[in-house]
């Protein structure tokens, strides 16, 4: 009866999760273009206030930031249920290929385009100085599956919840043991430094302590009944986004002077997010077709394949490189482009599912 009500519930906080698309979610971009405007205006007026915020650092992780990111995150890992990873099995196929693209080709494929895009063919348009750090800062946007919004992205194209759940749950647990040495591998590739310590303090503080104060709290709610849980997750959805809008504040009052001297630095960025996306998606997709994946797994993982986990992103970013580094804001513009391209990636699983069903 035990295990009945778990399923209940957690197919009830799916239900919820991938029916709700709200205000904030549908103007993601437009919020983040508010919070470019808002923050380089203070910076401007308030250097002095971000300067003393930005030295607020124990072992080069910054302590503001680190809150805010504790705030954003733990309300999203805890719609995570971890034993929902038994259900890989009957979803073999999907999360094979999912994982192959969240973990061999997307973080491989982003470090190539990097190269590509930002070590030689925009060189000339970007501040040298930050070219490492813009390559660093991509590397991390694509090293971290995201575990929030690709709940909506499933319940946009009628993905599997019990497949949407169990693969965000298996990424977690990887996330754990994989992003630290996955990170360190690619910036050494890439030439880049890696202060090992200061990425493990990140591991540490943004993913491991938050899972593990996210799953003590779920399981103290899930006691108390079902509606606790969905009554404290409503309390704390705004605070959550509160929280994205003030680090994209602090991040946009540091970086304002880059901005407005170089503004088409956004725009390149944006190039190798976008490229990657559609390619990993649309890999993702053909794969599932190739292995006859039913099409309500085959979107969902599609899009997990694709998305970012770009709050980690971000947090890991300033830690490892500063507030003032192209590696946090090579971080904010994935989240700058996150909503729109998704919306299409949905949009072309969706229509071709007639397609994608014919053999």
């Amino acid at each position: 009866m035990t295990a009945n009500m778990n399923e209940a519930t957690t197919s009830a906080e799916l239900q919820t999760t991938q029916q709700e698309m709200g205000v904030f979610e549908r103007n993601l971009t437009w919020w983040v273009l508010g919070c470019i405007v808002v923050g380089i205006g203070l910076g401007k007026l308030f250097p002095d206030a971000f300067q003393t915020i930005g030295e607020l650092k124990v072992a080069e992780v910054n302590l503001p930031v680190a809150l805010l990111i504790w705030l954003m995150v733990i309300p999203m890992l805890l719609k995570i249920d971890f034993g929902a990873m038994k259900e890989v099995l009957s979803h073999g196929k999907g999360i094979g290929v999912t994982l192959f693209i969240n973990w061999i080709v997307k973080p491989f494929s982003m470090a190539l385009f990097a190269w590509v895009f930002i070590r030689h063919l925009f060189a000339g348009l970007l501040p040298t100085e930050q070219i490492d750090s813009y390559i660093a800062g991509l590397i991390l946007l694509a090293t971290a599956p995201c575990t929030a919004m690709v709940f909506v992205w499933s319940g946009l194209c009628n993905g599997d919840p019990k497949f949407t759940l169990s693969q965000v749950a298996i990424n977690d647990a990887i996330m754990l043991f994989a992003f630290a040495p996955l990170v360190a591998l690619l910036l050494g590739i890439s030439s880049i430094t890696v202060p090992w310590s200061t990425l493990f303090i990140s591991v540490l503080l943004f993913i491991i302590v938050p899972v593990v104060i996210s799953q003590l709290i779920r399981k103290l709610m899930l006691t108390k009944g079902q509606n606790s849980l969905e009554t404290l997750l409503k309390r704390l959805h705004p605070i959550s986004l509160l929280a994205l809008l003030a680090t994209l504040i602090l991040l946009f009052g540091f970086q304002g002077q880059q901005i407005l001297a170089q503004p088409i630095i956004i725009g390149l960025l944006a190039v190798p997010i976008i490229i990657q996306v559609y390619l990993n998606s649309m890999l993702a997709y053909w794969l599932n077709k190739k292995l006859r994946v039913v099409h309500c797994v085959a979107g969902p993982s599609a899009l997990i394949g694709a998305s970012n986990f770009f709050e980690l992103a971000v947090a890991t970013a300033i830690a490892l490189f500063g507030f003032n580094s192209g590696a946090a804001l090579a971080t904010v513009v994935g989240v700058l482009i996150e909503v729109p391209v998704m919306l299409s990636v949905v949009a072309i699983v969706n229509r071709s599912r007639h397609w994608y069903e014919h053999h």
